[in-house]
């Protein structure tokens, strides 16, 4: 076994984390650490949008996830490490239909423009 691999296994917490691909929109559960010393305050916070890039393996300890969301008018994007013990938990809200793996073009759009249609689930009989 490659030893890279054996120390990944051991030191990273083992998370469920739900399969979601570009295009999906995702609630990020982030924990939030205010203050110092005695005024330590943690909470946690919900970050809701679109996903527009994922690098990284599917089992690669160093995944990161980027995250657009529209707040107040204006784009926000936000890059979160998918094994960072900060991370409380992932919701997949919407399963989006895109034929790309980077939805870079997402930031020159806006409005109705800038939806992306949602993919259908096949049910299983």
């Amino acid at each position: 076994m490659d030893f890279i691999k054996y120390v990944n296994e051991q030191l990273l917490p083992k998370k469920e984390v739900p399969a979601f691909r570009a295009g999906d929109n995702i609630t990020v559960y982030y924990k939030i650490v205010e203050g110092e010393g005695k005024d330590l305050k943690e909470r946690i916070q919900a970050f809701r949008g679109d996903v527009i890039q994922i690098k990284g393996g599917p089992a690669n300890a160093a995944r990161m996830i980027t995250v657009r969301k529209i707040s107040g008018g204006i784009g926000v994007e936000r890059v979160f490490p998918a094994c960072s013990p900060n991370i409380d938990k992932i919701e997949v809200n919407k399963f989006g239909k895109v034929r790309r793996a980077r939805l870079y073009y997402l930031r020159k759009l806006s409005g109705k423009k800038a939806r992306i249609p949602e993919r259908r689930m096949r049910k299983e009989a």
